[in-house]
């Protein structure tokens, strides 16, 4: 499948802003912007498990595609939501649990880059993977 390796933090693009935008504080922001976050993707039909593996935590999940399930950011925001596949393209559309806010998140592989893009409150932002 088109997503499955490994995909290890290149660059961000206006990620700072966006985490200003969803509540994290100033010292995490730093911290989150340099956190060599490596992310494993195996994908088996419709079923995916992803490990996410950052200088702050590794977190192995299981999710398929189009049945919600419950999330948590590295801060501590807790989510619930699914992912879909727009074409080429993973769609998550998730919920906070604490204020009712949408977050949108999609992977693409665009040229032998991952391209991780996110929506919230208006902000977008990127992060941008190569294949390690």
């Amino acid at each position: 499948m088109t997503f499955n390796g490994t995909w290890k933090v290149d660059r961000n693009e206006n990620y700072e802003k966006f985490m200003e935008e969803m509540g994290i504080n100033m010292v995490k922001r730093k911290l989150a912007s340099h956190d060599n976050l490596k992310i494993t993707l195996e994908q088996t039909g419709d079923k995916f498990h992803v490990k996410e593996v950052s200088t702050f935590r590794t977190l192995e999940i299981d999710f398929t595609l189009g049945v919600t399930f419950d999330y948590s950011l590295a801060d501590g925001t807790e989510l619930t939501g699914s992912w879909v596949m727009e074409g080429d393209m993973l769609k998550g559309t998730f919920t906070r649990k604490d204020n009712g806010k949408v977050l949108i998140t999609t992977r693409k592989i665009i040229g032998d880059e991952l391209v991780q893009s996110y929506t919230y409150e208006g902000v977008e932002a990127k992060r941008i993977f190569k294949r390690s």
